[in-house]
């Protein structure tokens, strides 16, 4: 049991490679700096294979495995030890974190090969693999809450990375203050745990809050007040309504960075916590419920800002915010395994998808506009089949991850205990879009004729370092959903089993509600609790959309090009309305953004800075200066004048003492 019982090896591999390459990195050549970033990360990966190993050893009573290293912070009866855990949960996620950062680090080695601050690149990319490792394993809110901030860090550094490019260094400053606004409530809803439960440990908490009852429906009591501030803090961190908007602009940062942060890991954080919260949120339906519509809301509202984007990167950041929602919506029923599932699956196929773009952009010099490309799907073979297996799973074709993991969360809001017909139908509407807009990426950009100078242009595949990491998460994209096909005919679901002591051990008695909302699929009859079947399965609504998705992407982007141009021209403001985002952006600047900056310039700037601080420091010193300057006329160098101010001041003081003597003799 050497790695569980020395967890700190894996967060310390990582921090010591950015440590190495932000010191040192700038004077060794590119292959050391690789070898370093890419084999520290490969070491963190075979630490956390080797603590995988360990852990399945355990018995169920050793489970979590904690291991407290020293006491960091006390103050008074607030106590907080740098402490680790391993459970299930903890498990899923090092797995994804430590070979998704694996392969990305090994694909911007190819990447980023003609860029300037190559080394700046990867002690970022090393520090940011360090804190997400860290907000996984810690055993308590405040461990937790460093890795938390520590990612936002090196989001705002590799978001910025080209800093001499306004657009990136602004997008780097709006993730940072946007995901704080989150994390302020984050950090209240932490106090608020210690306040009531005197401890910031999950053991601790879980236990006492195993004893609580449940808030009623509607009910504000402590356990909900404290769920929804910590869910802002998700929002933030994870890109929901209304707190989305730093993660479209954050593809100006270096398309691994999209990969590996807005895509697979940092995004995820949210979720993560959620789940891993999970015994307060089940005590508190109101805070569940508000979940699921912020999660089934952002689905479907994002994926109609998908339809009309054009830049390649910026419709899959819409897309991801979208997957993200679908996450929420699972852990919003209920279903937080489900909801798990997704981000796994969703790290495999959005991580490839990014990836494969960023092989698109490197073929086509660095352009990242679908409407200059076509045809590309002869020359960069590796790149096509590897995005055509990532978006097949993203629609949730039958077979592929997407299909098991979202069509678990769809099942759940449709007939699991926290049902809601409402939200499954924005979820099922938000699958048949995500399937059109990533149908339309597909062939937009590999299929028709090439739009692009083919003179100038010099398409060509991008070089193994690239390739490799693309065929094996398209591996995964396929086959990384399987673990759960049993349940489909009936069977069991071996990824909730494996989960369920996470969700189950502090759960509440009684979560069951009545399954009056449930709806059934076409040719089905509504059955509590019952497993999907096949063939129901195969014809649910998440495939007929999916499908009719498909269809309808290739009859307007294949077979009737001209389609899309009419029907934009026809709905007029309405397209005008979503292809600039419904304004969003627009309205925080201008009800927001400005009102805050003209304060700051006008009030606090210009009056309370200049006018009243400086104004009364400026003062007292010009103040000063003057009765200085009277002061000095009376140094005049005459000894004559010298001699009656010698005269008057003992006149004066003999009178003073004359004066007080009389006093005192009465």
């Amino acid at each position: 049991m050497f790695l569980l019982n020395h967890l700190w090896i894996i967060l310390a591999l990582p921090l010591l490679g950015a440590a190495a390459n932000g010191l040192l990195g700038k004077h060794w050549p590119k292959s050391a700096v690789n070898g370093v970033a890419v084999g520290s990360v490969s070491l963190a990966f075979l630490a956390v294979a080797e603590t995988v190993r360990e852990f399945f050893q355990l018995a169920p009573q050793q489970i979590p495995y904690v291991s407290n290293y020293f006491t960091w912070m006390t103050a008074g009866n607030f106590r907080v030890d740098f402490s680790l855990q391993v459970d299930q949960l903890t498990v899923v996620m090092l797995l994804v974190v430590s070979f998704v950062g694996l392969l990305i680090h090994i694909y911007s080695t190819g990447y980023m090969a003609h860029e300037g601050g190559y080394y700046r690149f990867f002690s970022y990319l090393n520090l940011f693999m360090f804190f997400m490792l860290t907000l996984v394993l810690g055993a308590n809110l405040i461990v937790m809450f460093v890795g938390w901030e520590g990612v936002g860090l090196c989001s705002y550094l590799l978001i910025g990375f080209y800093f001499l490019k306004k657009s990136a260094a602004d997008a780097g400053k709006k993730a940072f203050i946007v995901t704080r606004i989150g994390d302020f409530g984050f950090t209240v809803g932490i106090l608020l745990v210690f306040f009531t439960f005197g401890s910031v440990a999950f053991g601790d908490i879980f236990k006492q809050v195993s004893t609580w009852p449940s808030d009623a429906m509607g009910q504000w009591g402590t356990l909900t007040i404290i769920c929804l501030l910590l869910f802002t803090g998700a929002i933030g961190k994870s890109a929901q309504l209304p707190l989305y908007v730093w993660l479209p602009d954050a593809m100006e940062g270096p398309t691994p960075v999209s990969a590996l942060i807005h895509a697979a890991t940092m995004v995820t954080a949210g979720v993560y916590m959620v789940a891993r919260m999970n015994p307060l949120f089940s005590r508190a339906p109101s805070a569940m419920l508000a979940v699921a519509i912020v999660g089934a809301v952002t689905a479907f509202y994002s994926a109609t800002i998908g339809l009309c984007q054009t830049d390649i990167k910026k419709v899959l950041a819409y897309s991801t915010v979208s997957q993200l929602g679908y996450m929420f919506l699972g852990c919003g029923v209920g279903a937080y395994a489900a909801g798990i599932f997704h981000l796994m699956t969703h790290a495999f196929f959005k991580g490839l998808l990014f990836l494969a773009a960023g092989s698109v952009i490197h073929a086509m010099g660095g352009d990242q506009e679908m409407f200059h490309m076509g045809g590309l799907r002869k020359k960069i073979p590796i790149t096509f089949w590897t995005m055509f297996a990532a978006t097949l799973a993203i629609a949730g074709a039958p077979g592929f991850a997407g299909f098991f993991s979202k069509d678990e969360i769809l099942e759940a809001a449709r007939s699991g205990p926290h049902a809601n017909f409402s939200l499954w139908l924005l979820g099922i509407a938000g699958a048949g879009i995500t399937s059109f807009y990533m149908f339309r990426l597909l062939f937009l950009t590999f299929f028709g004729k090439p739009r692009y100078d083919e003179h100038k242009v010099h398409v060509h595949e991008s070089p193994r370092s690239m390739t490799i990491p693309l065929i094996l998460l398209a591996l995964l994209s396929v086959g990384g959903g399987w673990v759960a096909a049993p349940h489909f005919a009936g069977g069991v679901d071996y990824f909730e089993k494996f989960l369920h002591p996470v969700f189950s051990t502090y759960a509440p008695a009684d979560t069951s509600m009545p399954d009056a909302t449930m709806l059934p699929g076409p040719g089905e009859e509504a059955t509590a609790g019952a497993g999907m079947e096949i063939v129901h399965a195969l014809t649910g609504w998440p495939v007929i959309v999916a499908l009719i998705g498909f269809l309808l992407a290739w009859w307007f982007y294949i077979k009737n090009t001209d389609i899309p141009k009419k029907i934009a021209k026809s709905a007029g403001g309405l397209y005008t309305l979503v292809y600039h985002k419904y304004y969003v952006d627009e309205i925080y600047l201008a009800v927001i953004v400005r009102p805050l900056l003209w304060i700051s310039t006008n009030v606090l700037w210009h009056v309370v800075d200049e006018g009243i601080i400086d104004g009364t420091l400026h003062g007292i010193a010009r103040g000063a200066r003057e009765s200085g300057e009277e002061a000095r006329q009376l140094q005049s160098g005459n000894a004559r004048s010298y001699a009656a101010w010698v005269v008057i001041g003992a006149v004066g003081f003999t009178v003073l003492l004359l004066v007080l003597w009389t006093k005192v003799v009465q």
